[in-house]
């Protein structure tokens, strides 16, 4: 599933593109009844809140709620309504300059009512692209929780737009063990492990790929072969199960962990003994 790099990323192209134009809006698979309403409307903004967009046009007060889930897709091209290849959900297009953008299998496309809109972003997290974050409400709900901080921080109603990847490196480069409960986890772990994510969200949405490595761990400072992996970047141990810690020269672990694959260093990132509650 794409995190909330990707979501922020695809708004502002959306943005780029098509704000302030009137656009074509149509649904070549027929799956999206809202398409019909936005045709010929002005497009006034997209919005990301974690992995959701928000889509909206002028002089209508309901939204396009877009959830891409873990089939769906965008597809951009530079022309005007070209021939429709595959299952399109969505597709808006502009004929000066020309610009095509294709929604496919998308997990939700559909219109949202104001009401229905804030309550979908009110039960989310913060979310470490957005200034309006406020990362007190991910502590006082990591602080009282006994289960493990890797679940957490996975959870969407705790940092919204933080998926598998984000996780797995925030807690290596802070040396966490991720089965460590929630509540054991100090103020200072927590802020930094927030500060990774304002920090190394943004590269991921500028550059389209996510990189993890500090300077002395990139492929030219050690002298390795740089990571081949369609999902790009340079990362400590997300699908790196099995080959050697780039730090401490170990096997990268791997094992499911709430129904997901989760990744780390045994030796970096030692089992927690801790017993008590801090503040």
């Amino acid at each position: 599933m794409p995190e909330g790099h990707v979501t922020h990323r695809i708004a502002g192209i959306l943005n780029e593109h098509f704000l302030g134009m009137p656009v074509r809006s149509t649904s070549p698979q027929g799956r999206f009844e809202g398409a019909a309403e936005m045709d010929g409307r002005v497009f006034e903004r997209a919005e990301a809140f974690g992995k959701h967009m928000f889509v909206g046009f002028e002089d209508v007060p309901d939204r396009v709620n877009i959830h891409l889930g873990l089939l769906g897709k965008f597809f951009f091209a530079d022309e005007y309504d070209p021939p429709e290849t595959g299952a399109i959900r969505w597709r808006l297009s502009i004929d000066e300059p020309p610009f095509t953008m294709d929604l496919r299998g998308p997990n939700v496309c559909q219109l949202r009512n104001p009401t229905e809109v804030e309550k979908i972003t009110s039960a989310l997290g913060p979310d470490p692209l957005r200034i309006d974050a406020d990362p007190e409400k991910a502590w006082a709900r990591i602080h009282r929780s006994g289960s493990p901080i890797a679940v957490l921080c996975m959870d969407q109603k705790i940092f919204a737009g933080v998926g598998n990847i984000y996780r797995a490196e925030a807690l290596y480069r802070h040396h966490i063990d991720p089965f460590m409960a929630g509540k054991f986890l100090r103020r200072a772990e927590f802020e930094a492990i927030w500060n990774d994510f304002v920090q190394l969200m943004p590269l991921g949405v500028r550059d389209g790929r996510i990189d993890t490595v500090y300077p002395e761990h990139t492929p030219e400072a050690m002298g390795r072969p740089p990571r081949v992996d369609k999902h790009g970047g340079e990362v400590y141990v997300y699908r790196r199960s099995g080959l050697p810690c780039l730090v401490c020269g170990n096997p990268v672990a791997m094992q499911e962990l709430a129904a997901r694959n989760l990744f780390w260093c045994r030796t970096c990132q030692p089992r927690s003994r801790r017993r008590v509650v801090r503040d």
